[in-house]
């Protein structure tokens, strides 16, 4: 890295005088001896081309690939079309970088002003951000933009995702936000006697980690009576079926993007998105994209409200967020205009369809019980008995089952499942449980 460093080597040792140091070595003094690796790094020797990739297909080859995925939990086994990796791959679009120099950067701009658009239309909110890191993040971010002086404290369902909860509690514990998580009742929030004078906001999921769907106006009315604002986690999938969360009176939206159009990867790269109401707009984290018109009239784009993180007055700035998953985001916003609001529509009432009927099939066998009364999207838990055997019988078989959780498994069905794997999942059910009538 010294090569790319653009000082000259006596400019450099006059930097190191002038900070009491004699070399690069001085500025990690803090770090024990035992962490330096002083020596030559313990690797094999070298090879060709064709022995690299022998040897990295043979590592490749001891993933699991199933042919059936029942398993969501946050990552969702969606069908892709082909066109968006694609489009997405564009040389136009892989290639682009950062878009401060806003008179050589229209068209990544415009790539993100469109995602932008995108998410306010499905969450009914006013603005969006250009995409954060993931919905933990994103989650994370909207209780930071809720917290003033006064109001120090975030109430948390206790049915939302564990990883998002933790993640809140890591971003709150650097703020000195005090974190309450909401018990869960019959599989959902509640908030009786939590919302006080000094809670700034309420965060709930929609659909819940347990599939099932929160009585959001209800929330965000006891949210709105003790003048807290409401977070919404929601899955971008179902709002092409369900209310968006604005018409339920939500004042944040955020979210996982990964539903729309992003493989599973083995575990990413995703994108969390965010949106508001106009009232919260100035206080959304990273970037947004603005139109405006350049000095001939003609239609233009530009960041915009960039008194944030990286730019002037960042003192001020409520988020230390200065980047975006613009290809991500990009391959997002390919997603919808590809699906159309009938295609995202179609998507949602099938994997709610699906759903239904492996919980109805799987329901029907003795000794297997839905865990939770109540309507739900595309997750479900059941209660049986033997869970890891039942897993095991269907991992022989190529499907990956539901989430383990305690006497239990957290379903999931999206479009991609046919009736004939449905039957098939629950005739090794059948099988592993010894039911044979």
């Amino acid at each position: 890295m010294g090569g790319y460093l653009p000082a000259a080597p006596e400019e450099r040792r006059r930097q190191y005088e002038a900070l009491g140091l004699t070399g690069p070595r001085d500025l990690y003094r803090d770090i024990p001896d035992e962490v330096y690796i002083d020596g030559p790094l313990d690797l094999p020797e070298p090879k060709s081309e064709l022995e690299v990739r022998r040897a990295l297909e043979k590592l490749a080859a001891q993933n699991t690939r199933f042919s059936t995925i029942l398993r969501g939990a946050g990552a969702y086994d969606h069908y892709i079309p082909s066109a968006v990796s694609r489009i997405a791959a564009k040389e136009e679009f892989v290639t682009t970088y950062t878009p401060y120099q806003a008179e050589i950067s229209q068209g990544v701009l415009q790539s993100i002003f469109e995602f932008q658009t995108m998410i306010c239309e499905l969450t009914g909110m006013d603005a969006a951000n250009a995409s954060v890191y993931d919905g933990a993040s994103a989650a994370a971010e909207g209780v930071a933009m809720c917290r003033d002086r006064k109001r120090t404290k975030a109430i948390v369902s206790g049915a939302a995702h564990p990883d998002v909860i933790a993640t809140i509690q890591t971003y709150c514990f650097g703020a000195g936000t005090e974190v309450v998580v909401a018990p869960v009742k019959d599989g959902r929030t509640d908030l009786t006697g939590l919302v006080d004078s000094e809670t700034a906001c309420v965060y709930i999921q929609q659909p819940n980690f347990y599939g099932l769907l929160e009585d959001g106006a209800a929330l965000a009315q006891i949210a709105h009576e003790g003048g807290a604002k409401l977070i919404a986690g929601v899955n971008p999938i179902t709002l092409g079926v369900l209310e968006p969360p604005a018409a339920w009176g939500a004042d944040i939206a955020v979210g996982e993007g990964q539903p729309l159009g992003l493989p599973l990867s083995w575990g990413g790269p995703y994108l969390g998105f965010m949106a508001t109401t106009q009232a919260m707009m100035r206080k959304l984290p990273g970037r947004i994209v603005g139109q405006t018109t350049d000095q001939e009239g003609r239609r233009a784009f530009v960041l915009t409200m960039q008194a944030r993180e990286q730019h002037i007055r960042r003192e001020k700035a409520s988020s230390n967020i200065c980047s975006n998953e613009a290809l991500c985001a990009l391959t997002a916003s390919v997603y919808l205009s590809l699906m159309g609001p009938g295609g995202l529509k179609q998507v949602g009432e099938q994997c709610y369809a699906k759903a239904h009927y492996l919980a109805e099939q799987l329901c029907a066998l003795p000794g297997v019980t839905l865990r939770y009364p109540g309507s739900f999207f595309h997750e479900f838990v059941t209660d049986l008995r033997g869970p890891a055997d039942v897993l095991a019988g269907l991992e022989a078989k190529g499907i990956l089952g539901g989430l383990p959780l305690k006497d239990g498994l957290l379903w999931c069905v999206t479009e991609k499942q046919t009736r004939e794997e449905l039957d098939q999942t629950v005739s090794i059910v059948k099988e592993v449980l010894g039911i044979w009538n």
